[in-house]
C-alpha cells in the first residue's frame, strides 16, 4: 500500500491590494521530507509561475531555507515567490517554533534574501527584499534577436545610447527598452525564435520596458511554453531598477521605480523598486509591494516512483 503525504499550503496573490490581480503564488508550509521530484511535481500541480517550499534553515540564526520552483524547474531566486513567501510567514507568527520578526532572511540558492515587512498599522499587508547578488552586467545582445523574439520592428528597440543588454542581482534576464506603450503592448513572444536565441548567458526571459522618469511600464516574456508571460517579476524588476541605476551618469544616484506590469494579461501588479549607487558602484537594490491572501488547504497524495 502506497504511502500517503499530506502537507499544507497557503496561496496568495502578489504585488496587488485586491484577490486575483498581481502574481499568483502557492507556498507549501512545511516541506520536510518531500523529495526534490514530488516537489516539481507539486509545482507542476498548481501551474502557478512559482511555488515555494518552506524548510528549515541550515543556520537556527535565519528565518527559514526556501525551494522555489516553477512548473518545470527549481530557481536559485526569485522575486514574488520571496515578498509573498515572507508575506505568508510574517502571518503565521511562528515558524519551526520560532517567533517571527520584522526582518526576515532567507537561505536560497542565490545566497540570503533579506526581508522587511510591509504593514498597514499593526497588519501585515507585504514586503520588501533586498537582492541577494550585487549588479553583476553579462554580454550586450542586437536589437534584431529581441525584435525577432518579441514580434516587433527593429526601429521599436531602443538602441542608444545603451543595447539591450543581460543583466542579473541573482537571475540573469535580458533587458531592453522601447520606444513607445504602443509597442509594448503590441509585443508577441515567438517561439521559434526564443527557442533559437535564447538563452543568452543563462537568460531564458525577456524584461521589456517603456521609462516616464519615476513611473515603469514593463513586461516580461519567458522562453517555455507553460509560461509565456508573467504577471509580475520581481528579480527582473530589481535587476532593472539596479542596471538603471548604475546607466545613469552620476557616480552618486537613489532612484525608486513604481513599476507597472501585468497589465496585458488582465493581471495588473505594482511593484516598488529602489535602487542606491555610491562612487559609480551600485551599492545594494530592493524591490516589494503588497500581497493578498487567497486559498488554504492540503494536498494529499499517495508517495510512489515520480
Amino acid at each position: 500500500m502506497n504511502e500517503r503525504v499530506s502537507v499544507a499550503y497557503v496561496t496568495l496573490d502578489v504585488f496587488t491590494d485586491h484577490a486575483f490581480g498581481g502574481n499568483p503564488l502557492a507556498v507549501v508550509l512545511d516541506g520536510r521530507g518531500l523529495a526534490d521530484a514530488e516537489m516539481q511535481a507539486i509545482a507542476a500541480e498548481f501551474h502557478y509561475s512559482e511555488t515555494t517550499f518552506l524548510l528549515p534553515p541550515e543556520d537556527t540564526r535565519h528565518t527559514a531555507r526556501v525551494r522555489i520552483f516553477t512548473p518545470i524547474s527549481e530557481l536559485p531566486f526569485a522575486g514574488h515567490p520571496n515578498v509573498g513567501t515572507a508575506f505568508v510567514v510574517a502571518n503565521l507568527g511562528t515558524l519551526f517554533g520560532k517567533p517571527v520578526g520584522n526582518s526576515l532572511l532567507f537561505e536560497e540558492g542565490a545566497g540570503l534574501v533579506p526581508l522587511a515587512l510591509v504593514k498597514d498599522g499593526s497588519k501585515v499587508a507585504g514586503s520588501r527584499l533586498t537582492a541577494p547578488r550585487p549588479l553583476a552586467l553579462g554580454p550586450e545582445v542586437t536589437p534584431e534577436i529581441v525584435a525577432e523574439c518579441i514580434g516587433l520592428d527593429v526601429a521599436e528597440i531602443v538602441a542608444k545610447p545603451h543595447p539591450p543588454v543581460i543583466a542579473s542581482v541573482g537571475l540573469p534576464f535580458l533587458f531592453a527598452s522601447l520606444t513607445s506603450r504602443t509597442a509594448l503592448a503590441r509585443c508577441r513572444p515567438a517561439a521559434q525564435a526564443f527557442a533559437r536565441h535564447l538563452p543568452i548567458a543563462d537568460a531564458r526571459a525577456i524584461h521589456l520596458s517603456v521609462r516616464d522618469g519615476a513611473n515603469v511600464q514593463a513586461r516580461v516574456f519567458v522562453d517555455h511554453g507553460m509560461i509565456i508571460e508573467d504577471p509580475a517579476t520581481g528579480s527582473a524588476n530589481v535587476a532593472f531598477a539596479a542596471l538603471t541605476a548604475e546607466r545613469m551618469p552620476e557616480p552618486d544616484v537613489t532612484i525608486a521605480l513604481d513599476i507597472v506590469q501585468g497589465t496585458e494579461m488582465g493581471r495588473p501588479s505594482r511593484l516598488a523598486a529602489k535602487a542606491v549607487k555610491r562612487a559609480g558602484k551600485v551599492e545594494f537594490a530592493e524591490i516589494g509591494g503588497r500581497c493578498v491572501a487567497v486559498m488554504e488547504g492540503r494536498l494529499s497524495f499517495a508517495r510512489r516512483a515520480i
